[in-house]
């Protein structure tokens, strides 16, 4: 299967970076390449390092890009050991860097990767092929009490004891072997009046069991604060999110960076001596056009946040 993946918020993002000649950007979420392609063909000095931890975007975004091959550096790892790579790499400081969250249209089309609820397939959802965790450890080893805090705090999903409950009795009788099991099992869960609302009934199970499994959101927060401290004066951070947990920890994130003091608001004067890391750009989420939309369904909930080193 062909890698496809169409970069939402596109324009917005690559306008973002202020991308100059001697500059050093980082595509922290390569994927096929996208982004990246974009920043390189914005400038013709500039110079990019393309990260990711799913060894076929690798070899889909090294074609891609393979035009680009004087001015790139494509190394297979995740976007939360920054510091390490830019280390190995002989890199003090970067100018620039754009993350793409969550899973890529390749992933979700490719049925044998298990991250869709659409295609039947063996329950997987790793985002690096090499990793021991699988969505099938997941549904077939966590306790009641796991799946359900999970299933609520990943996915916000109301029925979430409910669906732990029918999982754990299912596997009672034999493993969960694929994705169209646990999507019968989920159905069979959820009142049918509650089915009826919303969108696909698995679709919270599912972004829940995928951000566990590659623990998404684990490293997210402490991955922004390694960017930002990576980051020339002047350089930015944007950050695309695809949901609601991932846009309030960079929002929380942010926030917290760019108010620098940590001092009780009861205290008269700062005491902390702390100072604003950054300048938050986008106060408000930027978010795609209804002609985006339109063309890329996908794109709906995306929101892009930036901020600039101070």
């Amino acid at each position: 299967m062909e890698f496809k993946h169409v970069s939402v918020l596109f324009e917005e993002s690559i306008e973002a970076l202020k991308i100059k000649d001697d500059g050093i950007y980082v595509d922290g979420t390569l994927g096929g390449g996208g982004h990246s392609h974009g920043i390189l063909s914005k400038n013709s000095l500039c110079k990019l390092i393309g990260i990711d931890r799913d060894k076929e975007a690798i070899a889909a975004a090294s074609a891609r890009l393979s035009a680009f091959s004087d001015r790139v550096t494509i190394v297979r790892n995740n976007f939360s050991q920054i510091k390490n790579i830019l280390s190995e790499l002989g890199i003090n400081k970067i100018d620039g860097a754009v993350l793409d969250l969550g899973v890529s249209s390749y992933q979700l089309d490719n049925a044998s990767r298990g991250f869709s609820y659409m295609n039947d397939a063996n329950l997987d959802m790793r985002m690096n092929t090499d990793s021991e965790k699988t969505a099938y450890d997941v549904v077939n080893s966590y306790s009641c009490e796991e799946l359900t805090r999970i299933f609520y705090e990943y996915g916000e999903e109301n029925w979430s004891k409910r669906i732990a409950e029918f999982i754990v009795d299912k596997r009672k009788d034999k493993n969960i072997e694929t994705t169209f099991e646990l999507v019968d099992i989920i159905k069979a869960a959820i009142p049918k009046k509650a089915r009826m609302e919303g969108g696909h009934p698995a679709k919270r199970v599912f972004q829940a069991i995928r951000i566990e499994v590659n623990n998404e959101l684990g490293i997210l927060e402490d991955a922004i604060k390694d960017f930002i401290q990576s980051l020339n004066k002047g350089g930015r951070l944007a950050v695309i999110t695809f949901h609601s947990l991932e846009d309030r920890i960079v929002k929380k994130t942010f926030q917290e960076l760019a108010k620098g003091c940590t001092c009780p608001k009861e205290f008269p004067v700062c005491m902390c001596g702390g100072k604003p890391e950054i300048k938050i750009i986008s106060r408000k989420p930027i978010l795609p056009s209804q002609k985006e939309i339109e063309e890329n369904s996908r794109s709906k909930s995306a929101k892009l946040r930036i901020a600039e080193k101070l």
